[in-house]
């Protein structure tokens, strides 16, 4: 193995460290919004491994740039590979934010019942997690999954969000807990958009096209494969 073929494995091997992290601490934080609030300390470790794993990949990439001429499918691995790690970045300091709310968020359990807000926490740990998958298999079934699901978060964590405006307008007791949820869900949907991002990403690596700001249902991308 040339020393160009083993710094582009190396480079895969820490997407695929930085993405497991980044599920992990999207786990963490969903367990502190539904349940109660977690240990930070643990988190804190990972937010900063993947700090650091950011700070690495952006590294290897400079290193390959300054060393070697890669041309094709490796410089859109590269390329996308950077940007990929920025995406996973905000993920995690995301994830440390929904944790942080889920403190100030007193009368929780009763607005997450009423609002089935646990579905929709689930459906973020689902598209985190198929967003590692994405970066291991590269296949544009689950690219398509990701996109899918991307937009129906979005839908319903904007319907929830009106309903406990609605809710704090007619019950000011809930006003702070309310707010706090707000934006915690604002944050989740934040964390959909990145894994959005990184399919995106994913795409160009594979197809050698941008698909950014289209209509994803335009895409020819065969659900069936």
């Amino acid at each position: 193995m040339t020393h160009f073929e083993m710094e582009l494995e190396k480079l895969k091997n820490v997407i695929i460290k930085i993405g497991t992290l980044a599920v992990s601490q999207v786990g963490e934080s969903v367990k502190a919004l539904l349940f109660e609030p977690i240990e930070g300390k643990e988190v804190k470790k990972t937010e900063i491994k993947i700090d650091k794993l950011d700070v690495k990949i952006d590294e290897i990439c400079q290193s390959i740039f300054a060393l070697q001429q890669p041309v094709a499918s490796d410089l859109r691995f590269i390329m996308a590979s950077m940007q990929i790690s920025n995406e996973i970045e905000r993920i995690g300091d995301l994830a440390v934010s929904v944790i942080k709310r889920a403190k100030n968020i007193k009368e929780k359990h009763d607005l997450i019942t009423k609002f089935e807000i646990g579905d929709l926490a689930k459906e973020v740990e689902l598209i985190t997690a198929k967003t590692n998958e994405c970066l291991l298999t590269l296949d544009e079934k689950t690219i398509a999954e990701i996109l899918t699901l991307n937009k129906n978060i979005k839908t319903k964590g904007d319907e929830i969000i009106d309903h406990i405006i609605d809710e704090m307008k007619s019950h000011s007791k809930v006003v702070v807990s309310g707010t706090n949820l707000v934006i915690a869900l604002k944050h989740l949907e934040r964390i959909s958009d990145h894994c959005s991002n990184v399919a995106e990403y994913v795409y160009f690596m594979v197809n050698a096209k941008i698909i950014k700001h289209e209509k994803h249902d335009d895409l020819n991308i065969n659900l069936d494969k």
